[in-house]
């Protein structure tokens, strides 16, 4: 099994293309299911999580290539409405194939998912909202079972908690629906926009993506179609805090500076100092060591979950302390028993953690147990002294490509080791 070695120490400067967003392409995929021609995705990371859907779409009966950063699937025939628990099993975003299936084929059989071992995450929030457009579903021996007779019914329905999956699954699902579905209390995280972006340019007629309101005017039919997916906020933040605990100056490119200001505020008020122009983010720390900064995670717009993991990272070297507070994931605290091995002075109660920055951390071997506490791993082992050893980084790669090549072309001392 594959580790990293990092070589900690070195001040971080330069410049970092960014990738597709992992969170949106996901969907995105899923969302070919709909169309009934090929759909040519472009901007699309090479990502475990990204191949790994891919083998389902394939296992559905789908044609999927491919080549570079260029995805094209044709799902017109597919030959199984069946998604099994082999491939489910490994990332919770499968059971996104749901509502394009039901909607589609009236049909659909789905592994109850797996993924990173952050909390229960359940999908009754996903099911509930299919329910409401007239989907039948059932769930025993692990699967999810729907089906509807014929076209789903358009209808209005509330979330009783902001979801994003769920906001995704049932927004895919009434694309095809009869008649206007309104959903309300929906997700209003920046991927839900690109998802719908992507639905439109099929033929779908949504309105309101990316407010608590979404209004979905069904059609008979979706088309192929040519989309690019947004640049991962998540991966340019990691790299922003990267710069940030090192002292170094890193300019992101290919970026969409306006679905992070809740992360560009906080690195502000740790002492960056941020320019932004169009598509560049610089950070420059002025070889500063950053502040420590409260944060509380919750949904879009506010700070995100997926940055919890990194900015406790930072506030482990910042000067003062930093009170995090995780309302999203009950079990997101499990990089913190690494974090200690580092030399980090961290005390957890329930949700929150006090963070008590000490000026170096110590390389030390460290597992890590899910993608973002493998981030913040990262982060911590360019911030520590001597050698940091990062065992289980398969997680790592289900979210962030190439992440040591482009650490390493930023001046960090990193590789892969067996």
């Amino acid at each position: 099994m594959q580790k990293i070695l990092i070589r900690g120490g070195r001040t971080l400067r330069g410049e970092v293309p960014i990738s597709g967003a992992k969170n949106a392409v996901l969907p995105i995929q899923c969302a070919t299911l709909l169309a009934d021609g090929p759909c040519r995705i472009d901007n699309v990371p090479r990502l475990q999580d990204v191949l790994t859907t891919a083998r389902l779409l394939e296992g559905l009966g789908a044609k999927v290539e491919h080549a570079g950063s260029t995805m094209t699937v044709d799902a017109a025939h597919l030959d199984s409405h069946v998604a099994p628990y082999e491939l489910v099993k490994t990332m919770r975003a499968s059971v996104l194939v749901l509502g394009p299936l039901l909607a589609k084929y009236h049909d659909a059989e789905v592994s109850l998912p797996g993924g990173c071992a952050i909390g229960s995450r359940p999908v009754d929030l996903h099911l509930k909202g299919l329910q409401a457009l007239g989907a039948e579903i059932t769930v025993d021996h692990g699967f999810i079972r729907a089906r509807c007779d014929g076209r789903l019914k358009g209808a209005r329905h509330v979330f009783e908690l902001v979801s994003v999956g769920a906001t995704e699954n049932v927004l895919m699902a009434a694309t095809l629906a009869e008649g206007r579905t309104i959903l309300e209390n929906a997700a209003m995280e920046p991927e839900i926009a690109d998802l719908a972006d992507c639905l439109n340019a099929m033929g779908a007629r949504i309105s309101g993506a990316g407010t608590p309101r979404i209004v979905v005017e069904g059609v008979p039919r979706l088309s192929g179609c040519t989309h690019r997916v947004i640049a991962d906020r998540i991966e340019t933040g990691t790299f922003l805090v990267a710069a940030a605990m090192t002292g170094g100056r890193v300019t992101t490119t290919g970026a969409r500076p306006h679905t992070l200001d809740a992360v560009l505020g906080k690195l502000r008020e740790a002492g960056a100092e941020i320019a932004v122009e169009k598509d560049h983010i610089t950070l420059d720390m002025h070889g500063r060591r950053p502040q420590a900064v409260n944060i509380t995670t919750a949904p879009h717009p506010a700070f995100p979950t997926d940055m919890q993991a990194q900015f406790m990272a930072l506030d482990c070297v910042a000067e003062g302390v930093g009170i995090i507070n995780e309302t999203i994931f009950e079990n997101r605290f499990m990089h913190v028993n690494e974090l200690l091995r580092l030399g980090a002075d961290i005390r957890v109660d329930g949700h929150t953690a006090v963070v008590r920055g000490v000026e170096r951390l110590q390389g030390a071997p460290v597992m890590a147990t899910d993608l973002r506490a493998s981030a913040s791993l990262i982060l911590a082992g360019l911030a520590a002294d001597g050698d940091t050893v990062i065992d289980r980084v398969y997680h790592l790669d289900r979210g962030y490509e190439n992440i040591e090549a482009k650490l390493g072309a930023l001046g960090a001392d990193i590789r892969r080791i067996d």
